[in-house]
């Protein structure tokens, strides 16, 4: 009779469970959240602010009074033209399957030309696919205005833009669908957790291109090029120190855990960072300037990046360090050493910045802190240096090589750089009519 009584309840668990399953599937299915939504929201917010006005006032402060409008103007620009760009074929080609599983390897599909196929109510993981698409369009507007430091002061605005929505199409978007959107360094497991060789590497390897095919700033070595007002810097720097909350801790994509950890990498290593730059400057040019402060403090920003939501603070804290005495080190000896103009230094903080992050996150992620950051140092797992250092290789060439043959199509068709005389003039009146003071 017991054996008859369990039998039947066996049963009837059995016929619970299998009546419950529809449930259990249901449940696993995604579902909106609304608390990662107003955490990504917000995100997407700062995000946007790091260009403009964050960006706009960093670098314009940095230039001769002469090219402050100009300057702004680059962000500004910028942000109208990419955003629109995202929205016809960015988004598409860089998150989005190629129908050819091969060409997937290396760019996405066209589905999603004019966001045709997103549903109002189309999620990514738990939130609206709308708000990952916009959160993403903030990356793809600071990346290539990122640029922009190297060809201040000589470079037309009609090819800058043209630069900007060519360099978005043709290497952004396949860079970012290798890393994020399922291509070949996504499936080899790169580590890129806000875009250390997508955004900075990427951004800084670019200006690096641009500058040298630009050629020097008339003056350079002779004339007196320093920041005009470095009060808009500190004021841009600190709107991007900000903004990289949204940049890292957004990069989570819901508000928990990994959120809060990036979240206080960030902090750490900018902070560092910050110091390690005004102490070696310290040591060596015997006064802490404002200028390396907040330079340092963006070096760490860059380099912790890829980083930040795979390190404990520990790691933070030695990236930072060592993104402020490498990032200083390279702005100022290897500049001067090899004798490019890098008007305000984007290839030293983002290209050495992000290169440094990149390969550093092999040797500080965290299985602890993610369980797809494993480390060399940290769990034994000495092949992720060399997945990182394939990162590194394969977007500084892609980059390089793409940008030299944009910059030179557009050099033959629509020229760089403008004349000497509008150069020495001043952009500002000269490509748009207007100066700072009347």
């Amino acid at each position: 009779m017991l054996k008859k009584s369990k039998a039947v309840a066996l049963i009837g668990l059995a016929a619970a469970l299998c009546g419950a399953t529809p449930a259990f599937a249901q449940a696993a299915a995604p579902t909106l959240n609304t608390g990662d939504t107003a955490w990504m929201l917000t995100s997407t917010a700062l995000v946007l602010m790091m260009t403009i006005p964050g960006l706009g006032l960093f670098y314009g402060g940095m230039v001769r009074k002469k090219n402050v409008l100009a300057t702004l103007a680059q962000s500004f620009g910028a942000t109208a033209l990419l955003s629109v760009l995202w929205m016809i074929i960015g988004y598409s080609l860089a998150f989005k399957t190629n129908p050819d599983a091969g060409l997937n390897q290396f760019i996405g599909g066209f589905d999603y030309l004019f966001l045709k196929g997103m549903a109002v109510d189309a999620l990514s993981g738990t939130i609206p696919e709308s708000v990952f698409m916009t959160f993403q369009m903030t990356f793809a507007i600071i990346t290539p205005a990122l640029i922009a430091g190297a060809l201040a002061d000589r470079m037309k605005f009609s090819a800058f833009l043209w630069f900007m929505g060519l360099w978005l199409i043709f290497v952004y978007a396949p860079i970012a669908h290798w890393v994020w959107g399922g291509g070949w360094l996504f499936t080899m497991g790169a580590l890129d957790y806000a875009g250390g060789s997508v955004v900075h590497l990427n951004a800084g390897t670019a200006a690096l291109v641009t500058c040298l095919v630009l050629g020097k700033r008339t003056g350079y070595g002779t004339e007196n090029m320093s920041p005009h007002n470095l009060v808009l810097s500190v004021i841009g720097a600190s709107l991007l120190w900000v903004g990289w909350f949204g940049f890292n801790a957004g990069s989570a994509l819901t508000s928990g855990f990994n959120a809060g950890m990036a979240m206080a990498a960030t902090q750490i290593a900018a902070a560092a960072a910050a110091l390690g730059w005004m102490f070696t400057e310290w040591l060596i040019s015997r006064k802490p300037s404002v200028l390396g402060m907040i330079s340092g403090a963006v070096a760490g920003l860059v380099a912790i990046t890829p980083a930040s939501g795979f390190v404990d603070p520990v790691g933070a804290l030695i990236i930072g360090t060592a993104a402020g005495v490498v990032c200083y080190c390279s702005a100022v000896f290897l500049k001067k050493a090899l004798g490019y103009d890098d008007s305000l230094d984007a290839w030293g903080v983002h290209g050495v910045g992000g290169a440094l992050g990149a390969i550093l996150t092999g040797a500080f992620a965290n299985s602890a802190i993610n369980p797809a950051g494993k480390g060399w140092l940290i769990d034994g797992n000495g092949h992720q240096m060399l997945i990182q250092l394939y990162d590194v290789l394969g977007t500084f060439v892609y980059c390089a090589v793409v940008t030299f043959i944009i910059l030179k199509v557009l050099d033959m068709v629509v020229g760089l750089r403008v004349s000497r005389e509008v150069e020495v003039e001043g952009l500002d009146i000269n490509l748009h009519g207007e100066t700072v003071h009347h």
